[in-house]
């Protein structure tokens, strides 16, 4: 059976409450230069290899907050990956399970994943 739908995902939006500190955060943590537009006062594509990140602060609310990690970043290392997150005093929800990945919150509350590939 054929469908018109691609089995890829695309972009993922990600609720904040300030575009220009969420994009100050995510950038610091990935490597990222800030040089990218903010668009339409709210939406800011994080430049990713792979599927998109798009930090949204149009769609903020405590409610709308990641409850559970809905992807994860990928890493080759893990230890530098938790390490590299406790040194930037970035909010570790998780000690390393399995050795394989372990969950932190952004700024503003979402649940996300960093995951050994």
């Amino acid at each position: 059976m054929s469908s018109p739908i691609l089995n890829q995902i695309g972009t993922v939006f990600i609720p904040v409450s300030n575009i220009e500190k969420a994009r100050d955060w995510y950038c610091e943590i990935l490597g990222l230069d800030t040089k990218g537009e903010i668009q339409f006062g709210h939406l800011y594509m994080l430049p990713m290899n792979g599927s998109g990140i798009v930090l949204d602060s149009k769609i903020y609310s405590k409610d709308n907050v990641f409850r559970t990690p809905a992807f994860h970043f990928n890493t080759e290392n893990i230890d530098d990956a938790y390490q590299f997150m406790k040194e930037k005093n970035v909010n570790i929800i998780t000690e390393i399970r399995h050795e394989h990945y372990f969950n932190f919150k952004d700024p503003d509350g979402n649940l996300l994943m960093i995951c050994k590939c």
